[in-house]
């Protein structure tokens, strides 16, 4: 079972041991053990707010599921339902089981008036399922029952799905026939195939497989003016890619119901290898000179010091760990190393070349490797990482992530900005955060900057909410201010919106607005997200 209050599968716990308590405790301070509402407290206040849409043979206004499907895992949605502060909740919630569904249910929302939000797996990180404000009922539309492969072109190396599809099924469905998407965000477990184009998703492999609008070939947008439908070409000079209408939409145009996904064959080989550099200087060039040499590798994740300090103070085996620091320092990474996974996927052949051509650029950075030992951890717990929310959450810490992406030139300073504002928007509240930051997808050009923030909750609602709203905004302003983009990977939603405009300009903010006013004039889809956003 789902839990409703925070990330996962409520048979899987994390613990946090004595050790990586203490280690939080000397950095940001002890905190109190927070006291959770209550599930019936929380589905008394959507109790208390009577639907506002008429009835619908494929719409339940059932409190529980109303509830669940108001939020997602943005910081903010965790706040609002472990405090018991909900505010306005859907007033109904839909779950379609054909295009045919879909669209009727766009039509009746559009004849009656109400304000549609499509929900995948309820992942997202930035606010995406919160109900707007206003007098306007509020429709959300749950895509989890379309997912079937609809077509397999060997061939052409498509597969045509249904876009409410998750990705264990997703790739459950390929790998039968041999095939795989390769995409794997750390949501992969619940995240829908629809919710990662409309959000622009990367996943953990995307230096192989690509980004998802690499992947993303065609499909079928049904937007309230009627299908728009997109041919699966290999390439086409013929005006604008549509496809681009629809990346990134974050459902403001319509609800993706198909998907045509450029697929590959299972690779033959696969592992995953940790390797230490001395300083950040040298992790950070010794990721760039990877990038910039086109191996094929599939993956390159750089920690800087302080992450990297904390994978090991997290990960218990004091007495191994400690094993591993002497040995490391020895070979000359000591209180500054940097931890560098590296992922190689193909062909037998072809990962053994990946190897040899990165071990030597590794070694003129003074790389150590500690072979597959750190690589297969990763691996097996890639997507359990996140449950940590939960764990810290139960000894009164708070995690909030934000991530960029800049060129090679601004990478080391946007770190640095961006872990100082998190600390500085604490510090004026007289409080402590623990700032660590890695890059997770490189690029020749560039690279994404993706940092992490624990800080202690706080004794109720309205100290958690000022400690994270206030986090969020400082952080915000230093990406925009260090030219950065708001979003790599986790879309824009409500919290990100107010940032938007640094990036597309007036010019392009008005174009955006009218092609939504083109496709939806009367506002079917106005959720709030992407642009027009709540501001903070």
């Amino acid at each position: 079972m789902r839990r409703w209050n925070g990330w996962g599968d409520t048979t899987i716990d994390l613990e946090l041991n004595a050790a990586a308590l203490g280690f939080l405790t000397e950095r940001i301070g002890a905190a109190q053990d927070p006291a959770d509402a209550l599930w019936s407290e929380a589905l008394a206040q959507v109790q208390a707010q009577p639907s506002r849409l008429p009835p619908h043979p494929l719409v339940s206004i059932e409190s529980a599921e109303r509830l669940q499907a108001s939020f997602g895992q943005s910081l903010g949605d965790w706040l609002r339902l472990r405090f018991g502060q909900l505010g306005r909740v859907t007033d109904g919630v839909a779950w379609p089981e054909s295009r045919e569904e879909l669209r009727e249910l766009l039509g009746w929302a559009s004849a009656i008036g109400a304000v549609v939000i499509p929900c995948g797996g309820a992942t997202s990180v930035v606010g995406h399922l919160t109900p707007p404000d206003g007098d306007r009922p509020v429709l959300t539309m749950r895509l989890g029952r379309l997912r079937r492969l609809l077509a397999l072109d060997p061939v052409a190396q498509l597969a045509t799905f249904q876009a409410g599809v998750a990705g264990p099924d997703l790739e459950a469905q390929l790998r039968a026939q041999g095939w795989t998407l390769g995409h794997y965000p750390q949501s992969f477990e619940y995240a829908t195939l629809g919710g990662w184009i409309t959000t622009r998703s990367s996943g953990q492999q995307s230096a192989r497989y690509g980004r998802i609008e690499a992947m993303f070939a065609g499909g079928r947008l049904e937007t309230p003016r009627g299908t728009l439908d997109i041919p699966a070409f290999p390439a086409s000079a013929a005006g604008p890619d549509l496809r681009e209408w629809v990346l990134g939409s974050e459902g403001r145009l319509g609800v993706l119901s198909e998907a045509t996904m450029r697929v590959q064959r299972l690779p033959e080989c696969e592992r995953f290898v940790g390797v230490f550099l001395p300083d950040w200087p040298a992790g950070e060039a010794a990721a760039r000179e990877l990038a910039q040499a086109r191996l094929g590798l599939s993956m390159l994740r750089l920690a800087n010091p302080i992450e990297t300090v904390t994978t090991l103070a997290l990960a218990g085996h004091a007495r191994a760990i400690g094993w591993l620091e002497r040995a490391l320092r020895w070979r000359g990474c000591g209180a500054g190393k940097v931890l560098l996974m590296l992922g190689l996927t193909g062909s037998a052949a072809q990962v053994r070349a990946m190897q040899a051509q990165a071990r030597a650029i590794l070694r003129r950075h003074g790389g150590v490797s500690t072979g597959t030992v750190l690589g297969r951890r990763w691996q097996a717990n890639r997507f359990r990482g996140v449950y940590l929310r939960n764990a810290l959450w139960a000894h009164g810490y708070a995690v909030d992530t934000m991530e960029t992406a800049v060129n090679w030139p601004q990478v080391s300073a946007t770190v640095d900005a961006i872990e100082q504002a998190g600390h500085q928007a604490l510090q004026a509240m007289g409080e402590r955060t623990h700032a660590y930051t890695h890059l997770s997808h490189v690029y020749p050009q560039g690279s994404s900057v993706y940092s992490t923030f624990v800080f202690r909750i706080g004794p109720d609602f309205d100290h958690a909410w000022a400690r994270w709203t206030a986090l969020k905004r400082a952080v915000s302003r230093a990406i925009v201010g260090q030219g950065g983009t708001i979003s790599h990977q986790h879309g824009v939603g409500k919290d990100h919106a107010p940032y938007l405009a640094a990036e597309k300009g007036e010019q392009g903010l008005q174009a955006v607005q009218a092609l939504i006013d083109h496709i939806d004039p009367q506002g079917v889809m106005a959720s709030g997200n992407l642009i027009q956003g709540l501001p903070r």
